[in-house]
């Protein structure tokens, strides 16, 4: 069975001084529905290098929660976390797929600014753009967002304000969308079947 290893958002319990790793337990249910062993990363950047050539991971799930600090956010170790990951996936050929804050990550890799959006929480929107995603709507809950791509950045899907809400890298193994596909009860099977494609290495 392929392991897809998933990060976890810092949750910062100010009574108890202490900085705490957590996923809400769908990320790991969706991972088990398209048929992958799902394992958690610590975000603890000092290690993650050793941590991935014990696990060897077949696929890296970039998952959401926790804005970048750059941004105002207050968890840089998972930011030193995620780009570990991706430089990983990029230097060991292992796919890549990042959703909200996971596409957001990827982006700032590859040099995209983030600017602040309206009415993106708690909606859903309507995408424009290729099949499959063209006329799909998907959930929101971000207030950050990638409005522009640059060279190394394939857009895919816009919302209807003309927020990118999907896009991968050129030449590389690595995708990302704004919606969280753990969070639509039932799974969607357009999102169950891209999630397979990108860790089955099938193209996207």
């Amino acid at each position: 069975m392929k392991k897809i290893i998933y990060t976890q958002r810092v949750e910062v319990v100010e009574s108890y001084g202490e900085r705490r790793d957590c996923a809400d337990v769908e990320i790991a249910k969706l991972i088990w529905e398209c048929g992958f062993l799902p394992l958690p990363v610590n975000n603890v950047p000092q290690r993650i290098n050793e941590f991935l050539e014990q696990i060897r991971p077949d696929g890296i799930l970039l998952t959401g929660g926790n804005d970048l600090s750059k941004y105002g956010g207050n968890a840089p170790e998972r930011d030193e976390t995620e780009r570990r990951m991706i430089q990983y996936g990029i230097e060991n050929n292992v796919p890549v797929y990042g959703f909200c804050r996971g596409m957001q990550v990827i982006a700032d890799y590859f040099g995209a600014e983030l600017v602040k959006v309206a009415k993106h929480v708690g909606v859903k929107h309507r995408l424009e753009g290729i099949a499959p995603w063209a006329g799909k709507t998907v959930n929101s809950f971000h207030n950050m967002a990638v409005k522009a791509a640059t060279d190394d950045l394939m857009i895919e899907a816009v919302s209807e304000d003309g927020v990118i809400e999907a896009l991968k890298v050129k030449d590389k193994k690595i995708y990302g969308t704004m919606w969280h596909p753990e969070r639509e009860s039932p799974f969607q099977k357009e999102d169950i079947q891209l999630i397979k494609q990108i860790f089955l290495d099938e193209g996207v």
